[in-house]
C-alpha cells in the first residue's frame, strides 16, 4: 500500500489521474496535450511516462496496446481498499 501513497502524493500524479477520470482510455501523446493545453503542465513525455509507470506500479493505471499504441486507463480498485481499511464510524456515515 505505500506505493499508493507515493503515487497519490505528487500533485502532477493526482492531475493525471483526473485527466482519466474525464476521459478514460488515453494514449501517452493525448495525456500529455491535455496537461499542457487545461493545466499548463510543460512536463516532457518522458517524464509524464515515468509518472504514468509509478502510478501502474501502484495498481492505480492499467494499460492496453492496440497496435503501436497503448492506451492509459484509470483503476479505482486500491482506492477502495483504502475506504475498506478505514471505513466511517456510523454516526457519520450519510443513510
Amino acid at each position: 500500500m505505500g506505493d499508493l501513497y507515493r503515487a497519490l502524493a505528487d500533485p502532477t500524479r493526482r492531475v493525471i489521474l483526473d485527466e482519466l477520470t474525464d476521459r478514460d482510455g488515453q494514449t501517452l501523446f493525448e495525456i500529455c496535450t491535455r496537461l499542457t493545453m487545461k493545466h499548463g503542465i510543460g512536463a516532457s513525455r518522458q517524464a509524464i511516462s515515468q509518472h504514468l509507470d509509478v502510478l501502474e506500479e501502484a495498481g492505480l493505471v492499467r494499460t492496453e496496446r492496440s497496435g503501436r499504441y497503448k492506451f492509459h486507463y484509470f483503476d479505482t480498485t486500491p482506492l477502495r481498499e483504502i475506504a475498506e481499511r478505514w471505513p466511517l464510524p456510523r454516526k457519520e456515515r450519510k443513510p
